[in-house]
């Protein structure tokens, strides 16, 4: 560990693992360390302590954080590695995003052992998930269902609805193609009319404001597309205040030098929804995004969210 050029930090689930290992072998590939020098060192984060409850009861977004960006600014770790759409809306002092790579497959994933489709489902089936977007965009299409908590890494969810605990559940597409279990998924929910996670397929770096060195290595392999993209995502979400404690969706897609961006904010029982879609030069990207999130802010009101 003391010899390793880069420590990355991370969670210890298997995807986050996965993830890590992504980033050590473009690291590799660019020639700014062998990826022997790379170590990983796993953090155990609050988020994976908590399995008996819904994340939001908790304190929502950072929670699978917190505790590897402490281990960042006390110097344990030279950089973190997270899943974008984990991260908290403003990150601690100190930190920032040093470099995104190339975005995954956005859509979630339906997971079922009674139906192909979400819409296939019987009537008043089962669907769990711990995410109140998911269960908000399902209800909003099938209020019939009944939503419990299911959480847990991807290997637990997916034994969960094996063992009947719910007929479907809902994952990121982008999760099951790097543990290499996309062939689990019954189908796929278009964007076009489910709207993912802000960040979600996005593996976000983070480093230290002041490390100037690790700075410009990451900025080697960041994507700037994406990056362009979850600039505008997050920016979205932050005039929301947007937590885990929130139903809303966010997709940016940087087509040449523009951004198409769209977004929604759901009521919890799925029965009220507003949506909004900006395009503009890729450079205007957190703008887009501020602007699209003040419009759902208005047209929400201040009692949106307290359902």
């Amino acid at each position: 560990m003391q010899s390793a050029e880069f420590t990355i930090g991370t969670r210890g689930s298997p995807l986050a693992l996965a993830q890590a290992e992504e980033v050590r072998r473009r690291i590799a590939d660019r020639g700014l360390a062998s990826v022997d020098e790379i170590a990983v060192e796993a953090i155990r984060t609050t988020g994976d302590r908590i399995t008996d409850r819904p994340l939001a009861e908790a304190g929502g977004k950072g929670l699978f954080t917190k505790e590897i960006d402490e281990a960042l600014l006390a110097g344990r770790v030279d950089f973190a590695v997270h899943s974008a759409k984990d991260m908290p809306t403003r990150l601690p002092d100190g930190i920032t995003i040093a470099a995104v790579l190339p975005r995954a497959d956005v859509r979630d994933a339906f997971l079922s052992t009674r139906a192909a489709t979400l819409k296939g489902l019987p009537k008043g089936a089962v669907l769990g998930t711990s995410s109140l977007r998911r269960a908000a965009m399902a209800l909003r299409l099938r209020p019939d269902l009944k939503i419990v908590n299911l959480r847990g890494n991807v290997d637990t969810r997916l034994r969960k609805l094996e063992a009947g605990e719910a007929d479907a559940t809902l994952l990121a597409a982008a999760g099951l193609t790097r543990l290499g279990l996309l062939a689990r998924a019954a189908s796929f929910l278009d964007v076009a009319e489910w709207l993912p996670a802000v960040g979600q397929g996005v593996i976000a770096l983070v480093a230290r404001v002041g490390d100037a060195s690790i700075l410009r290595r990451l900025a080697l392999i960041s994507h700037p597309d994406t990056a362009a993209a979850l600039a505008a995502e997050r920016a979205f979400l932050d005039v929301l205040d947007g937590s885990c404690r929130t139903p809303i969706g966010g997709y940016a897609l940087v087509e040449g030098s523009d951004l198409r961006f769209r977004g929604i904010i759901v009521t919890p029982d799925g029965r009220t929804a507003h949506e909004v879609e900006r395009r503009g030069p890729a450079e205007d990207a957190a703008a887009l995004g501020r602007d699209a999130g003040a419009e759902l802010a208005r047209r929400g009101g201040p009692d949106f969210f307290a359902h």
